[in-house]
């Protein structure tokens, strides 16, 4: 192996965990000689130092390996400090691993330059029982480990999660929406939970709560009368964690939703009456998550927000007296952030805490039970 000024990798067949620990143990060795171990080199390109952050553990089906590698290449800043890519290939009974150091970016004279390194693992559907053996010597000791597991290897995350602090999944994943909600809530008893279906609502919860801050609208919060929620076909997971945010902030006690064809109805009981909850898909929508909503109070004030372009096309129409109304329609910049950044967004998570999402999770609960 003749490390250069770019990315330095091992591979090996037929190999053991500890051969792998070992080699990224060189590899770093070699990494930190090829920019600092030359002192015009130093000079030139700055000192590599490897970034101590996260660990990331994902578990996928090797034939999707390469969709699921390019999906972690586009989050950008948010990679993780060390990703460790287990690959499940049925039939398989040896382990192959790769082990490569990155160069984040080449750093000027003076500056550091961060590298981080990037594991794949090939295993077979017998190692999955066992997987906690495989990885513990391949993620970084002293940092927070985070599991992904896109394929639905829920085994793998059970094995795993003695080592692990936070959990990244997608409830949208899951068929039904009650094993979705029910996966969650049991994987929140053993970790902190990250879910994308949940990150997907972040421009609507927010632009729900800011549409409601001025003091004239906060008070009629109180007197919600229905909520309508659209989304993807394959997203109701999504609509059901938002009426579960809007419940547990609101202190509303949610009733069980009843399908009738393909829209969910119920209602929400508060201190003041009921608030009626819809959720229809929206047929034409290409991408996960909600594609618009509309609340409505007692007063006859509704307020609308929209997937459009560049944004979300918001519209408030307030009463103002016999039979007239102000009707104001306005865009809000920038809400979407694409997948590759929700999936940026799920790895950072695994280093904050969201308060909100665990009561709203206890409230979906209570809408699909």
């Amino acid at each position: 192996m003749s490390p250069d000024r770019g990315d330095t990798t091992w591979f090996a067949r037929d190999t053991k965990p500890t051969k792998v620990e070992e080699a990224l143990r060189h590899l770093l060795v070699e990494q930190r000689r090829a920019y600092n171990g030359d002192e015009d080199a130093a000079d030139e390109v700055g000192m590599a130092v490897p970034a101590r952050v996260l660990n990331l553990v994902a578990v996928v089906d090797r034939q999707w390996r390469g969709e699921i590698e390019n999906r972690l290449e586009r989050v950008g800043r948010y990679h993780a400090s060390r990703t460790v890519l287990c690959a499940v290939e049925p039939g398989r009974r040896t382990i192959d691993a790769r082990a490569t150091v990155i160069v984040d970016a080449q750093g000027r004279a003076g500056e550091f330059a961060t590298t981080h390194e990037h594991v794949v693992v090939d295993i077979g559907t017998e190692h999955v029982k066992h997987l906690d053996s495989i990885v513990d010597p391949l993620v970084v000791t002293d940092l927070p480990t985070m599991l992904w597991a896109p394929h639905g290897h829920n085994e793998a995350i059970d094995a795993l999660l003695p080592l692990a602090q936070a959990v990244l999944l997608d409830s949208v994943d899951e068929p039904d929406i009650e094993d979705a909600i029910g996966r969650a809530r049991a994987l929140s008893e053993r970790a902190y939970v990250v879910d994308l279906a949940w990150l997907r609502s972040t421009p609507w919860r927010e632009r729900i709560a800011a549409s409601f801050s001025p003091s004239r609208y906060r008070l009629q919060l109180p007197t919600i009368s229905s909520v309508e929620i659209r989304h993807h076909p394959e997203s109701a997971v999504a609509g059901v964690l938002l009426l579960g945010w809007l419940a547990s902030r609101l202190g509303w006690t949610p009733g069980a939703l009843a399908a009738r064809r393909d829209v969910l109805e119920g209602r929400a009981r508060t201190r003041k009456g009921e608030v009626r909850l819809t959720l229809k898909p929206a047929p034409d929508q290409s991408v996960r998550g909600l594609e618009g909503l509309t609340i409505e109070t007692a007063s006859g004030m509704k307020l609308s927000l929209d997937r459009g372009e560049g944004g979300l096309r918001a519209r408030r129409i307030t009463p103002t007296g016999r039979g007239s109304a102000n009707d104001r329609t306005w865009t809000v910049m920038g809400a979407s952030r694409g997948e590759s950044g929700i999936l940026g967004e799920g790895i950072r998570q695994a280093l904050l805490r969201d308060g909100t999402y665990a009561p709203a999770l206890d409230s979906a609960a209570g809408l699909v039970s």
